[in-house]
């Protein structure tokens, strides 16, 4: 990404789920440094779990040495105690007006589907995006068309979670956020969801 000017977000501060692994790709290295970059140019600070390593590690790395401010990270940032980790998160979620995912396993696929359980329930209204690097995700987003076709999942529930292939565009994408989906429920609070 080459840009001389910043642009300012109506987003303070983003969570962003990605993998403790680099992965086998470079484009997904690429991603994590762009979509740093974007945070940075947007003068958007990081919230992260911390992580020091892989594609965290690239992030929190690229948001550090922008000049952005990281909040909950060990290595990178300022540092929040936690008892477990579902304080952990409902603290990270707490702390964030969006959250976005890169590529990663199974503990950022368990993140990601917290938020937007939490987003289905009513517990935020905040945007859910994915980085679908090089189709990625298409094996979720394809889970997720499916379970709405099967009744499993509320047709406006299927559109709590947008995509795109590049952070530049899920970036865009995130300035025009408006949440148009139905809460199965309303009232709960951030603690009811990590207690």
């Amino acid at each position: 990404m080459t840009t001389t000017t910043s642009r300012s977000s109506r987003f303070k501060r983003i969570c962003v789920f990605c993998g403790s692994s680099t992965g086998n790709k470079t484009t997904d290295r690429d991603a994590a440094i762009d979509l740093a970059q974007h945070l940075v140019w947007r003068d958007i600070d990081l919230v992260y779990g911390g992580g020091s390593i892989g594609l965290m590690g690239l992030v929190s790395q690229a948001v550090y040495h922008g000049g952005r401010h990281r909040v909950s990270g060990d290595t990178w940032g300022e540092v929040s105690p936690v008892a477990d980790m579902h304080q952990r998160k409902a603290e990270m979620a707490t702390h964030s007006d969006a959250f976005i995912a890169l590529p990663g396993g199974y503990g950022t696929l368990e993140e990601l589907l917290e938020v937007i359980t939490w987003a289905q329930l009513g517990i935020h209204r905040k945007p859910v995006e994915l980085v679908n690097v090089d189709g990625y995700y298409d094996s979720l987003l394809a889970f997720i068309e499916q379970a709405v076709e099967e009744g499993f999942i509320s047709p406006s529930a299927g559109c709590i979670i947008v995509s795109a292939p590049t952070p530049k565009e899920l970036m865009d994408k995130l300035e025009d956020y408006v949440p148009y989906y139905d809460r199965v429920a309303s009232g709960l609070k951030w603690e009811s969801a990590s207690s």
